[in-house]
């Protein structure tokens, strides 16, 4: 099966990063009416080569982002950085190089979410 054909299927993809898999979990076809799927192949391209880059000393070693999660400030980082690009949008760079940063921190920031949601809530 195509790569597209794949990812013209319902319900939801799971990406696992550490290991570059996408798993596709689907029963039925679905027409995408505005080429996500050529958009999510993309981000996945831009983030794989995110890892290439000179501030990242690969997959097993501590990453500045590392260091940011652990003084416990990982979401709002991300966060910061969604607005920084959202604001700088088609102003610095090119505009769909700043959507490609927003949507890898979204995701990054879902990962910080989704990791941080069964914290402890404090009375205000």
């Amino acid at each position: 099966m195509l790569y597209n054909e794949i990812l013209k299927m319902d319900d939801h993809i799971n990406l696992n990063a550490s290991h570059g898999n996408i798993d596709i979990i689907s029963t039925t076809a679905t027409h995408f009416k505005y080429d996500e799927e050529e958009i999510v192949k993309e981000l996945l391209e831009y983030i794989r080569g995110t890892y290439r880059q000179h501030y990242s000393a690969g997959s097993d070693r501590i990453q500045t982002l590392d260091l940011i999660e652990a003084c416990g400030d990982g979401e709002a980082f991300c966060r910061s950085n969604i607005l920084k690009y959202a604001s700088r949008y088609d102003k610095k760079g090119t505009a769909r190089r700043d959507i490609l940063k927003i949507l890898h921190y979204a995701v990054l920031l879902m990962h910080f979410n989704d990791k941080n949601a069964n914290r402890e809530t404090y009375p205000q």
